[in-house]
């Protein structure tokens, strides 16, 4: 079965190009012309992929990549603007895109990174035979993706369950920030370095409660957790 992309964009001549070139590399397009059409197609459909304009009608880019995050937290994000501005691509990152490309970009560029995005081997595989994972005060139920402190519950989204477990998978020792972005970004730059903070300050308030979890910052490497 042909991969299902979610095709948000409002101009016309873009968009009737982008199907045609993506539809020819064996994906199958829903191409919606404005915001609101996308949210309500969103909630009837399932998709494997989402290539979201950021300007656009009735709804922008943004604000459906955040209901996309409440109901499907796994879901790749494209993200393309006519703006190259450093706060957009940020603000991207941190609602939790997957990518971001300015307009003009290459057809050929964003068939690559959708194929990418879909053949990425998530490291959440590797603890798919895991259940529970105690840490603390805490327990992390892997499966679905929920972690735990007495009867107070928060699901995390996939990123940042990939984050925990290779903070987990190497706990007490320094994992380098090159590497955390190369497993689950896919790529090291400055703005999805600015992302893995975000992250990285969403776990440490999340372990807030139990002082005996930290994770600390390796001045010019990367972090580290520690279970006392």
């Amino acid at each position: 079965m042909n991969a299902k992309i979610l095709y948000v964009e409002d101009d016309d001549a873009l968009s009737f190009i982008t199907i045609d070139q993506l539809s020819e590399a064996g994906f199958e397009v829903t191409h919606c012309a404005n915001g609101q059409i996308a949210l309500d197609t969103f909630e009837k459909e399932y998709f494997d992929l989402a290539v979201l304009d950021i300007m656009l009608p009735l709804v922008d880019g943004f604000t459906i990549a955040k209901k996309i995050r409440t109901k499907d937290t796994e879901m790749p994000i494209i993200f393309l603007s006519a703006k190259s501005l450093d706060e957009d691509r940020l603000k991207g990152f941190e609602i939790g895109a997957d990518d971001f490309l300015v307009k003009p970009f290459n057809m050929e560029e964003l068939i690559f990174k959708i194929k990418v995005f879909l053949k990425r081997k998530n490291v959440l595989v590797q603890y798919q035979e895991e259940e529970v994972i105690a840490l603390g005060a805490y327990k992390f139920f892997t499966k679905n993706l929920i972690l735990a402190l007495d009867n107070k519950t928060k699901e995390l989204t996939a990123k940042e369950s990939a984050l925990l477990f290779m903070l987990i998978n190497r706990k007490g020792e320094t994992l380098k920030r090159e590497d955390i972005l190369m497993k689950i970004w896919g790529k090291n730059d400055y703005f999805l370095g600015r992302s893995l903070d975000v992250f990285i300050a969403r776990l440490r308030k999340y372990f807030s409660e139990d002082d005996s979890i930290q994770i600390k910052t390796i001045r010019g490497i990367g972090f580290k957790m520690e279970i006392e």
